[in-house]
């Protein structure tokens, strides 16, 4: 489920924070880089809370926390991708903190008939405060390089089904939906879309 150009009342990150620029100063400009080893702690943070805010009021808030704790708390799935070797990872930052980031991966979820050697955007992130300022843009682009570097014939994605915005982002991007993807968050399976464009 991605999160590009999804927008929602903001949220505090309570005992989440870690001092990230939600909010964009007039000089700051984005940079973007590899991860580093101290990305295990300053990540995952930020990554919930653009979950949450994005997505958050779709979910019982119990199942949506406990889903949350496992795939960004301490010892939860993204620390574990970050040590991944085949799991590429490109963080953009301004000010030295953290405002947006791109996981790439083999392809790990379920496509209609996809090519040998298909990869998949599993995330692009960014916080809301640097929407339309060129740093989703960014990160589509060295996704779709890392794609074509490692020879993939076509690149996939799974968008949640009310996130028009980032639909219409993928598409100016090459996607196009090809069917649905099974999202299972507290008990309940919901139908994400899943899109393809070929590279």
């Amino acid at each position: 489920m991605n999160a590009v150009g999804a927008r929602r009342p903001g949220i505090n990150y309570g005992n989440h924070s870690t001092g990230t620029a939600l909010h964009m100063p007039d000089d700051a400009r984005p940079t973007y880089r590899g991860v580093m080893p101290g990305d295990s702690k300053s990540l995952p943070p930020v990554a919930r809370h653009i979950f949450s805010e994005t997505f958050g009021h779709h979910f019982e808030a119990r199942a949506f926390a406990e889903f949350c704790d496992a795939a960004y708390g301490p010892q939860g799935t993204m620390v574990a991708d970050l040590g991944n070797p085949q799991i590429h990872w490109r963080i953009a930052e301004a000010g030295h903190e953290i405002i947006g980031y791109a996981r790439v991966r083999p392809l790990a979820i379920q496509a209609p008939n996809p090519r040998e050697g298909a990869m998949e955007l599993h995330q692009l992130y960014v916080l809301p405060a640097w929407h339309g300022k060129g740093v989703g843009e960014a990160l589509m682009r060295w996704a779709i390089e890392v794609a074509r570097g490692h020879g993939a014939p076509e690149f996939y994605l799974a968008v949640f089904e009310h996130n028009e915005r980032a639909k219409r982002f993928y598409a100016k991007h090459g996607f196009s939906e090809v069917g649905t993807y099974p999202f299972v968050l507290g008990g309940r399976t919901y139908e994400d879309r899943l899109w393809r464009r070929p590279l």
